[in-house]
């Protein structure tokens, strides 16, 4: 019984054991399903916290990076506030200046307007004084301008009794002479004096009338030479050549002259085509068209020892119904030649005949 007994109370202790494991079991079965819950959910939480981390890191970067960008901006922005207070300290110190210069300006623009008012009072007295003066001067102007037509009538008067007259003394283009003629000749006391043409003085008073050889134009000088001088003086055909037409105009005795009596304001002229004929003649044997070069060549010597006192012009010719432009060489009235006149002798040439020429050169 005792066997029986202790059996079955062992058999009980089993059963007790059994469902105590059992409880044993099923709690420890929660406790790890609670434990793997919290697992699951700290699982959870760590990617979100690791994915937050990321985000953040990523955060972090991108204001690491704005905060260097901020404090590059801040450093431009320091060196542009540098620049811009240097800027107005310069600006200041400029505007000093200026207030300065304005001030400067204001004083002496005060000042200028103060002298321009004494000027202006200044000018008008003067221009008082100037109308005054101009009245007095009208007046003067006018009894001058008398005194003046009384002066050139008593010179012209005396002009043609054969005086000499200064020439500083004389305004010869105001003068109303007979003929219109005028003669400047220089005296021994080398003084320059007008006189009609060729007059003596009638008082006989000053010094002797002379022109000495440096007052002379050199086609002057040239024509007062003979043929064996002229030729050791110059070795060019065209300026011998010149210097005979020269001599032809004014001496007489030279013989064959082609120059023309002009009118107006010509005194005399030769025509281009008179001239190729008269070298000719003076020169035998020479070609028609080895001539018309001479022509041109000897103008050119003209002018050049005339010191241009000569001019050229061209004028239409008709001859045989047939019209052309000649060249003609003038000496005009105007034309300043030492020891001539200065006016027209119009009546003094006829016109030049011309003859025939032979042989070729």
């Amino acid at each position: 019984m005792e066997v029986i007994a202790m059996t079955s109370e062992a058999e009980s202790r089993e059963t007790r054991t059994d469902r105590s494991l059992e409880a044993t079991v099923w709690t420890l079965t929660d406790a790890l399903e609670t434990l793997r819950r919290r697992t699951d959910r700290l699982t959870d939480r760590v990617d979100e916290l690791e994915t937050e981390n990321d985000t953040l890191e990523d955060e972090n970067a991108r204001l690491r990076s704005r905060v260097r960008e901020l404090e590059s901006e801040t450093d431009g922005l320091e060196s542009r506030t540098t620049r811009l207070a240097d800027q107005t300290a310069d600006l200041e110190f400029r505007a000093d200046r200026l207030e300065e210069r304005t001030t400067d300006l204001d004083d002496r623009t005060t000042t200028l307007e103060s002298k321009t008012d004494r000027l202006e009072t200044h000018t008008d007295q003067l221009e008082t004084e100037t109308d005054r003066l101009e009245n007095r001067t009208t007046a003067a102007i006018n009894r001058s301008g008398a005194n003046k037509e009384r002066i050139e009538e008593l010179q012209a008067r005396e002009l043609e009794k054969g005086a000499h007259l200064r020439e500083e003394n004389v305004d010869r283009h105001d003068l109303e002479l007979d003929g219109g003629r005028l003669e400047k000749i220089r005296k021994d006391d080398d003084r320059r004096y007008y006189r009609l043409p060729d007059a003596d003085d009638p008082l006989q008073r000053g010094d002797t009338v002379s022109l000495a050889h440096a007052d002379l134009l050199p086609i002057q000088q040239l024509a007062r030479m003979d043929e064996d001088m002229l030729r050791s003086t110059t070795n060019a055909l065209p300026s011998r050549l010149a210097a005979k037409l020269w001599k032809a105009r004014t001496d007489p005795t030279a013989g064959d002259d082609p120059w023309r009596s002009g009118c107006k304001n010509v005194r005399e002229y030769v025509k281009a085509s008179d001239l190729k004929h008269w070298i000719r003649r003076q020169e035998p044997g020479t070609s028609d068209a080895y001539a018309k070069k001479l022509v041109s060549r000897t103008i050119d010597a003209l002018l050049d020892l005339s010191k241009n006192r000569l001019a050229i012009r061209r004028k239409r010719e008709r001859k045989n119904g047939l019209e052309y432009t000649e060249r003609r060489v003038l000496l005009t009235a105007e034309a300043e030649i030492p020891g001539e006149t200065g006016s027209t002798d119009a009546n003094r040439r006829t016109d030049p005949t011309t003859t025939d020429v032979t042989g070729e050169r």
